[in-house]
């Protein structure tokens, strides 16, 4: 078959990405702490300014070489450039779209908001800390946790000391407020 038949992508998802961010209700804002969009503006930076340069320069020099259909390092370049460019957009799109919340310039309140760190025990004693962060920013092992997810919209607005219900797979369960804090 004719190499003029054949497509020279790998059926990558090019296309622009969704005017809505996933996870996300509809019209919602994308809320982040400063530290989360810090870590994200920093990965925008880095491939911008280390990454896509030096994968162009790699693309540059395997192009040079002659036949490009069997070239790893242009064909494995110019793949590698595409999801570059993809993250920069995705990356773009999220950074322009985002609110940021700062904590620490809230006002002291032992009422759950955005960017609450929340001590709560379960009706059999055992606590448990989580941070309200944007869903950008999730990580599960460190109790961060998106304000979107069931435990965070269980203790919202609600206050130290109130006992509020959280929906689990298992069924309803009672939780209750121990501490809120806003480091």
């Amino acid at each position: 078959m004719s190499k003029a038949f054949t497509k020279e992508t790998d059926n990558d998802a090019d296309d622009d990405l969704p005017d809505e961010i996933a996870g996300l209700p509809a019209g919602a804002k994308n809320y982040m702490t400063p530290a989360g969009f810090a870590r994200l503006r920093e990965e925008l930076m880095t491939l911008m300014r280390k990454e896509r340069p030096e994968v162009v320069q790699l693309v540059s020099w395997a192009a040079a070489n002659g036949d490009r259909s069997e070239n790893g390092d242009y064909l494995y370049g110019k793949k590698r450039l595409r999801e570059i460019d993809r993250r920069i957009r995705f990356l773009s799109k999220r950074l322009e779209r985002s609110e940021v919340v700062d904590p620490a310039q809230r006002p002291k309140t032992d009422q759950v908001f955005f960017g609450a760190t929340v001590t709560w025990a379960n009706s059999k004693g055992a606590e448990r800390i989580i941070k309200i962060v944007g869903v950008d920013e999730v990580d599960p092992g460190n109790g961060h946790v998106s304000w979107i997810s069931p435990i965070a919209r269980a203790v919202l607005k609600a206050y130290e000391g109130d006992v509020v219900r959280m929906r689990t797979p298992a069924g309803e369960e009672e939780i209750e407020i121990i501490k809120v804090e806003y480091v």
